[in-house]
């Protein structure tokens, strides 16, 4: 219920009264859609259908009343006139912008250079914004040239959209068809065209060199006397001379290493080195003598960087400092050659001659690299224990698993039947003995065995291998010993 104040009475609690018959409270619709369009309404009732007593003003009819004073002040404004419309491809007809920039193209196999910098030139066309790269020509430069990228438009990320005029500046990289390209400068229309739209331009930048174009550039001419040396009269006068040397290439640190003698050949006539092996029969390598076939030896070289190709580019004459002449080549020193170190220890003949003659060198004296001969220890027999024979106990100490020693058949073959008699009597021994005869084994006469058939070892035998009696032994007047007994 709806409550209003008594007229004349200011709006107070008990000031109030309600109207105890109305029971519509709804409020008037002042939004509504007319054609599919929203438009306000101007309320024409109250709450509840109760007349309104007041006029609200509509929105235009604000707009207008806050209009009027300018109206007033400037008076009633003008239209302005419509200006012709002029295409793009009017406008901008034969309007470029034009960059200069680089980028750099690698170089995968070459021991000069690693990178190429190349000089482009890109326009910028404003008819239809497009933008073409063209490489400006090269004297001698030895790489096709011209128009690099021909007009189009590209791409500037991967939705699709191109360049566009506010997208280029100085010092910015661009990317066009995988490769970058680095802007470095603007001409005066691009750069009054660019300050005009309110574009910054950033500092002007300068190309790099060329690692390759600066070794190409010729040094500046020195004045220096030429030397004596000729080059042709070496070729001349020094052709068919060699210095040869005879060297050592020991590898005894190595597995399996050995010392091998080799032949150093220097050749006068071109200063080139060729290293020679020596062979000998039933040596058990290959018969092929080139060790080094004949080169120029570089004696030291430029620290190379650690991406140069190593394993398959050789290296050129500008990696050397210096190169091996015969001053490095002396007898008693070591020389590297390749990695491996050679001990030069004598020459031949003309070699020294030739020292002596140009370089004034005397002192070649040959030094020995004679091996020295490695004594065989021998082997210590223990003294004969008594058991067995002498040549049975021998076979115990020379093997694991003893051996019947070997008999000289053709010895027996030869003196079989074949017996040396001789007449001996005791030296020392029995009293009344000495003048006794004694006849050896096959005597006619009556006796025993004084001993059995067996060899009888020297007088001096030791514990070494036993020294059988001789034939010498057994001439007229020799004393010969049977156990303890001496005959004579």
């Amino acid at each position: 219920m709806s409550s209003h104040p008594v007229h004349g009475l200011p709006f107070l609690p008990g000031n109030t009264y309600r109207d105890p018959t109305k029971s519509a409270f709804q409020r008037s619709q002042t939004l509504t859609y007319r054609d599919g369009f929203s438009r306000p309404l101007l309320p024409t009732v109250g709450v509840g259908r109760d007349p309104i007593t007041v006029n609200q003003l509509s929105q235009a009819e604000l707009d207008e009343l806050a209009n009027k004073r300018p109206t007033l002040t400037y008076g009633q404004a003008k239209q302005a006139p419509s200006s012709t419309f002029i295409p793009a491809h009017v406008a901008f007809d034969k309007k470029v912008l034009k960059f200069e920039g680089y980028f750099q193209e690698t170089v995968p196999i070459s021991q000069d250079e690693h990178y190429r910098v190349r000089r482009v030139c890109v326009y910028y066309y404003l008819e239809d914004d497009s933008i073409s790269v063209v490489e400006p020509p090269v004297e001698n430069s030895g790489i096709p040239q011209g128009t690099f990228i021909k007009r189009q438009r590209h791409p500037k990320n991967d939705n699709g959209d191109p360049y566009h005029w506010r997208d280029l500046n100085v010092g910015i990289n661009i990317m066009l068809y995988g490769r970058t390209f680095r802007i470095i400068s603007c001409d005066q229309f691009t750069k009054d065209f660019l300050e005009s739209e309110g574009i910054e331009l950033n500092p002007m930048e300068g190309i790099p060199n060329d690692p390759y174009t600066e070794l190409r550039k010729q040094p500046q001419r020195t004045y220096n006397t030429p030397s004596d040396f000729d080059r042709l009269k070496q070729f001349l006068t020094m052709d068919r001379k060699v210095l040869r040397f005879f060297s050592l290439w020991d590898d005894s640190d190595s597995m399996f290493g050995e010392a091998r003698p080799v032949i150093i050949h220097y050749y006068l006539v071109d200063d080139t080195v060729e290293v020679r092996e020596v062979h000998e029969r039933n040596d058990g390598r290959d018969p092929f003598p080139v060790l080094m076939k004949r080169q120029h030896l570089p004696k030291s070289i430029k620290d190379l960087k650690d991406t140069f190709p190593k394993c398959v580019l050789e290296m050129s004459d500008q990696e050397v400092t210096e190169w091996y002449s015969p001053r490095d080549f002396m007898v008693g020193s070591h020389i590297t050659i390749l990695g491996r170190k050679f001990f030069l220890y004598d020459c031949d003949a003309y070699t020294r001659d030739f020292y002596q003659k140009n370089l004034a060198i005397a002192d070649l004296t040959p030094v020995s690299v004679e091996k020295k001969v490695i004594e065989e220890v021998k082997q210590e027999i223990p003294p004969y224990n008594g058991f067995g024979l002498l040549e049975d106990s021998l076979q115990n100490c020379l093997t694991l698993i003893p051996k019947p020693p070997k008999k000289d058949v053709i010895k027996m073959l030869e003196n079989d039947h074949k017996v040396l008699r001789y007449a001996a009597s005791l030296k020392f021994g029995i009293r009344n003995t000495q003048e006794k005869m004694h006849v050896d084994k096959g005597s006619v006469e009556v006796g025993g065995e004084f001993t059995d058939i067996t060899t009888p070892p020297t007088e001096l035998q030791t514990t070494d291998p036993p020294t059988e009696s001789a034939k010498t032994d057994r001439s007229s007047f020799n004393m010969v010993s049977y156990g303890t007994c001496s005959h004579l």
